[in-house]
């Protein structure tokens, strides 16, 4: 069996509802909500235990988010997570309540994609948009929005990526809440996991982990399917979640 058929076999059996509830995912709570601002919470917080990670997003009062900034102050004074305090948590759902009344996160994206025809240029213009509503500052603060990029990049920006799978994918488990941005020119969404599933399926051979790699295993994808290459980021993550990797890499070897 070759590769193509293998993933098309994976994509198939696991792009489903049925796949996506069947194990901790936080696309599980965007999918409850169906807004461009909490899907954004959610894969920004997508980092760690899946289980954790759920369970985290499921504790917080996402209707803060149309209330003011003091009801938001005032109503999350307990939640933390991981690298973020509670005082981080605060921040957070105030830039992304700001951004809810005076931005919009697809134009934003999509002023940035229109200089180059990239999608990482427009990730870039979001996270420095996002910069530009809030004045606070904390380690864990940039961890969860992520750093902008001078002249290149460098990080995977692994959870934008999938981020943007999610609001414009408009099929099998994806939200399709963005209609402006074209799915072809998507980026993989590339974490540790799916990096060295990547690595041990022949789909890419850069050993790091960084954006060079993100770039080889998208252009690898588009040879697969040029017009949807990124249809298979959720079945790959599942490979690699589910310990199914070995046995699938000796089916390739009959």
């Amino acid at each position: 069996m070759n590769i193509k058929t293998l993933l098309d076999q994976n994509v198939i059996s696991k792009n489903t509802q049925a796949d996506l509830f069947s194990a901790a995912d936080p696309l599980q709570v965007a999918s409850k909500f169906k807004t461009p601002e909490i899907s954004l919470v959610c894969a920004l917080f997508a980092y760690g235990n899946a289980k954790l990670i759920v369970n985290f997003l499921n504790s917080l009062d996402f209707s803060l988010l149309d209330k003011s900034e003091e009801q938001i102050a005032s109503n999350l004074t307990r939640h933390k997570y991981r690298f973020q305090s509670c005082e981080d948590v605060r921040q957070i759902f105030i830039t992304v309540s700001r951004l809810k009344k005076h931005g919009d996160i697809e134009s934003a994206v999509r002023s940035g994609f229109e200089k180059s025809g990239s999608m990482i240029d427009g990730i870039n213009e979001l996270i420095k948009f996002i910069y530009s509503l809030n004045s606070y500052r904390s380690d864990g603060y940039e961890f969860f929005f992520g750093k902008p990029y001078e002249k290149a990049p460098q990080s995977p920006y692994k959870r934008y990526n999938m981020y943007l799978r999610w609001m414009v994918r408009d099929s099998d488990i994806d939200l399709g809440l963005f209609k402006n941005l074209p799915k072809d020119r998507l980026l993989m969404p590339l974490d540790v996991h799916t990096h060295r599933v990547s690595l041990n399926l022949g789909l890419i051979n850069r050993k790091s982990y960084d954006f060079k790699a993100v770039m080889e295993l998208t252009k690898k994808l588009r040879e697969f399917d040029e017009l949807d290459p990124i249809k298979y980021d959720f079945a790959l993550y599942r490979i690699g979640q589910s310990k199914e990797l070995e046995t699938i890499v000796k089916n390739l070897k009959k």
